[in-house]
């Protein structure tokens, strides 16, 4: 694995620190890393939170990776949605933002124009690994817990479905849960195709504009952001990314622990209400939260708070050690 390149406000040096620039924050300090990832044959980054003891301890920390949505990237969590303050709450916990472009965080079926869209395993294999490698994380399943917001939330829960041995707790904030079984509905022609739009010159033109906040050569704009290719070129494909079957498929004692939340007025809360559903009458433990609030950041800031404090609960109790035990005291 190539050497990293850390951004942050004060030079500290890691073991493979190459690069350190500076990320304001309310809270703890943005960390950006700059990594070669295999899966999808390009430089990426991701932002890190780590604790403020982090440089005299030695101590190891649980680590939670909070998932972007579509047309977001690795800096939404840590500039527009409070993961820095809330971070700032726990003595004990890193927080990873990793980016995917606007992949629904999948393996694609086809690629094309050269390039490789292994999504999910740029994830749960490259981003977690280089993690793992260049930080004092505990590198196990009980120390490691995913959530995301909308798009992201369905890159969790998936993720976390498809690969239960990795994390002890997956969550889903305003996840677009159904959008694997409607792929699989829409190729059987079950469910119409979703419409063509034809952007106007000025918004082709947006979305050929590279966003500076991102910095990533060749994958700043929305357009060199989305993959070209197939996502799913069978139903079967497309099942395989589907929570409502997956959930079915992991054997129960090797299911993560599972949370969900959505806001009452967004048109995604079916799909939260449906799976919580079946987990209630299947006797699966899981979290789940509604409360008023549409598909925006002002729901995802009220929501931050509540995701870490039981993703973080459920790992110190995995990790056989006292819930909250070193939670900060909010001011």
């Amino acid at each position: 694995m190539p050497r990293s390149k850390l951004v942050r406000a004060a030079a500290v040096v890691f073991v493979l620190a190459a690069l350190v620039a500076a990320a304001p924050a309310q809270g703890r300090d943005l960390l950006t890393v700059e990594f070669f990832s295999p899966a999808v044959d390009r430089t990426m980054k991701y932002n890190i939170l780590l604790p403020d003891d982090y440089e005299t301890s030695t101590a190891r920390y649980p680590a939670l990776y909070l998932l972007h949505g579509l047309t977001q990237n690795y800096t939404a969590w840590g500039l527009a949605n409070g993961a820095p303050f809330y971070a700032g709450l726990y003595d004990d916990l890193i927080v990873v933002m990793p980016d995917a472009g606007n992949s629904w965080y999948v393996n694609w079926a086809e690629n094309e124009d050269g390039q490789s869209n292994d999504w999910e395993d740029h994830i749960v294999r490259d981003v977690v690994r280089h993690v793992d490698w260049n930080f004092r994380t505990i590198a196990r399943r009980e120390g490691r817990a995913m959530t995301g917001l909308s798009m992201g939330g369905f890159g969790a829960i998936t993720m976390g479905l498809r690969n239960p041995e990795m994390f002890i707790s997956i969550g889903s904030t305003s996840g677009a849960l159904e959008y694997g079984r409607q792929a699989a509905a829409r190729i059987r022609g079950e469910l119409e195709p979703r419409p063509r739009r034809t952007p106007t010159a000025e918004q082709a033109a947006r979305r050929r504009q590279p966003n500076p906040l991102i910095g990533i050569d060749g994958f700043s704009s929305q357009e060199d952001r989305t993959p070209r290719g197939t996502m799913f070129a069978t139903p079967e494909q497309a099942e395989a990314y589907d929570p409502f079957t997956l959930i079915k498929q992991v054997p129960r004692d090797d299911l993560p622990h599972i949370y969900l939340d959505c806001g009452t007025e967004d048109r995604l809360i079916s799909g939260a209400q449906e799976l919580a559903g079946y987990m209630a009458e299947e006797n699966i433990p899981f979290n789940y939260m509604q409360m008023p609030g549409a598909h925006n950041a002002s729901y995802w800031i009220e929501a931050i708070g509540h995701i870490m404090s039981v993703q973080y609960e459920v790992m110190q109790r995995a990790l056989g050690q006292r819930p909250f035990g070193r939670r900060r005291a909010a001011n």
